[in-house]
């Protein structure tokens, strides 16, 4: 057994050594195109992504740390228990991921187990459940960006969601180990930082809150860039161009939407912009843009998996997990389609345009604080809730 274990990890090895290997070399023969990726793949995580995401982390582990999350996430077990055998505390990051997307679900989730807050297994429900990309990036980023398609607003967002909590009924189901209790796992440093919340002064935990959300976001920002870097590598190598035009022919779909998912299933944007410069059918370019939103993107898995790896959290699981997303995501998104769109008029080709952002320090301080804000009124309306949902059990109880 031993033995079988090493040989799979040896190959694995050799195989992300490969990897590398023809990275660096196509890097050495073409510097010019690693440079223009790596800096639009900066562009895209300053401009975007830091002021976006940034609050939310900050804020996150503010309410996380002062103890607001285990307390009012009890009063939401009515909800969370019966629907994905979740804890209350579970309701925090499936609202922070629904509003504000990838990767905040599983750095959140992953923080709950890290402090004990939740049980293996409900972490393992949970970040199949809290995986999801924000509405901003869906209708704002996508649908007005680049479908130029507002009007087809519930085409996009309501499979997508609908979606996720499929995923996480079915993953519901899952059974549970007895053997596994909320007291077997807990790394040592985290256990120290877990009772150190109750004890720490305002400054510690706002200092501490502060470094963890930093910390998070860069460490994003190296993974947006070195996909930029990859993808455009693959994309440019001619033995992966015949490849693809060989696998369109052979199933009959154009090469170039097979391009546009293979795009996708690595880096998320990439994969979208690609696919919505198409001369195809509409209802064609929303049902692949659809699976690799529910899919999320090698970039954003990756992201997700570095926080999940630091807990005991079923890294295979979520793969799977995201996998299925994206396919329950096209099948809700052609039902839809069926029933309600077939007969609007979605024309075969547009005059796509795809908003040009001129960033400065103006928009910079206008995206930090309308995430700022959101955050704010994410937090509020969570506590807001909790205390509702905590009221109506309670007058059903009595009653």
């Amino acid at each position: 057994m031993n033995l079988s274990i090493s040989i799979k990890n040896n190959i694995r090895n050799k195989f992300f050594q490969i990897i590398v290997l023809v990275l660096m070399v196509s890097l050495v023969i073409n510097p010019s195109m690693g440079l223009n990726s790596a800096r639009n793949g900066l562009h895209l995580w300053f401009n975007i992504l830091l002021p976006s995401l940034l609050p939310f982390f900050i804020l996150s582990e503010l309410f996380i740390a002062s103890g607001l999350v285990q307390y009012f996430g009890r009063l939401l077990g009515p909800i969370m228990g019966p629907i994905f055998k979740i804890s209350g505390e579970g309701s925090f990051p499936l609202i922070m991921s629904f509003v504000s997307g990838y990767p905040v679900g599983a750095k959140l989730t992953s923080r709950l187990r890290g402090l004990n807050l939740i049980s293996k297994r409900e972490g393992d429900r949970l970040v199949t459940l809290a995986s999801t990309s924000g509405p901003l990036y869906i209708l704002g980023a996508v649908l007005i960006g680049m479908l130029s398609m507002p009007n087809l607003t519930g085409l996009m967002i309501i499979p997508h969601y609908l979606g996720a909590i499929t995923v996480g009924i079915v993953f519901s189901h899952l059974p549970n180990n007895p053997k596994r209790s909320r007291k077997q796992y807990i790394p040592s440093k985290q256990i120290t930082n877990n009772n150190k919340i109750k004890s720490d002064s305002l400054p510690v935990i706002i200092t501490n809150s502060v470094r963890d959300g930093v910390n998070s976001i860069l460490l994003i920002g190296g993974f947006v860039i070195i996909y930029n870097v990859i993808i455009d590598v693959l994309l440019s190598s001619h033995l992966v161009n015949i490849f693809i035009i060989h696998i369109g022919n052979m199933i009959n779909i154009n090469p170039e939407l097979i391009k546009g998912i293979f795009a996708g299933l690595i880096e998320l944007t990439t994969g979208c912009n690609r696919i919505s410069s198409l001369d195809i059918s509409m209802i064609h370019k929303i049902l692949s843009i659809n699976f690799i939103i529910g899919w999320g993107g090698l970039s954003i898995l990756s992201q997700a998996i570095s926080f999940i790896s630091q807990t005991d959290i079923n890294v295979k699981l979520y793969f799977v997990s995201k996998a299925l997303h994206g396919f329950i995501s096209t099948v809700y998104t052609y039902i839809l389609y069926i029933l309600f769109y077939k007969d609007y008029l979605i024309p075969s080709s547009l005059d796509n345009f795809i908003k040009e952002e001129v960033y400065n320090l103006k928009t910079w301080l206008e995206n930090i604080y309308f995430s700022t804000k959101m955050s704010f009124g994410i937090c509020i309306f969570f506590i807001v809730l909790s205390i509702l949902v905590h009221n109506i059990s309670f007058i059903k109880k009595r009653g």
